[in-house]
């Protein structure tokens, strides 16, 4: 009896492997992983990784006589772009970017920095990127997940339990930017194969 699968000679270098690491800020033409890193952008070590989404809202244009979906009759009327991580390294600013309208107050109490909440989001509390970086099993080169103009719009949730520690789930949305309405606030960075003969 036959067999199919979707298995063959090329799917071992074609695995996105283990949980990645999460940057804010990255950018893709100079940063390597150690330099993202050794600057300050890594959001923190994770557990129970993380999750990229994006889902176009999709309407279907109706038209009389037609019983069903028509083939070039869909329209896309908006994505809805994310970027979940699931935060196991609490630093300062960790929180900070949970509550995503925030400040920080180091001068009033020598012993603690006091982070408080905004009663509302300013321009500047969106971060440039929240940046995925993964590893591809046949590749020296990672996959690359940018989601632009991120905002954790869900809030701070920080997860406490007994015999376990605390972690802190934040969800990063994409937004569109005044200057380009057209482009979906999210790109993927896929390394290009590498022939045997290069």
């Amino acid at each position: 009896m036959a067999k199919y699968s979707g298995f063959t000679t090329k799917t071992s270098e074609n695995l996105l492997l283990n949980a990645g690491a999460f940057f804010k800020n990255f950018d893709v033409e100079n940063d390597t992983f150690a330099l993202a890193v050794e600057s300050g952008k890594l959001i923190g070590a994770t557990k129970g990784g993380g999750e990229f989404s994006a889902v176009p809202a999709i309407r279907q244009v109706e038209v009389d006589g037609v019983a069903g979906r028509a083939k070039g009759l869909e329209v896309i009327d908006s994505w809805e772009v994310y970027l979940k991580a699931v935060v196991l390294e609490i630093k300062k600013e960790t929180l900070q970017t949970g509550l995503c309208a925030s400040k920080v107050d180091d001068t009033t109490n020598k012993d603690y920095d006091i982070i408080s909440a905004n009663a509302e989001i300013r321009l500047d509390d969106y971060i440039d990127n929240i940046t995925w970086v993964g590893t591809l099993s046949g590749s020296d080169k990672p996959v690359i997940i940018v989601v632009e103009n991120a905002l954790n719009t869900d809030g701070l949730k920080l997860t406490v339990q007994d015999k376990s520690e605390a972690t802190i789930e934040m969800t990063f949305y994409g937004h569109y930017t005044q200057d380009d309405l057209d482009t979906p606030p999210f790109k993927i960075y896929y390394p290009k194969t590498i022939s045997a003969t290069e």
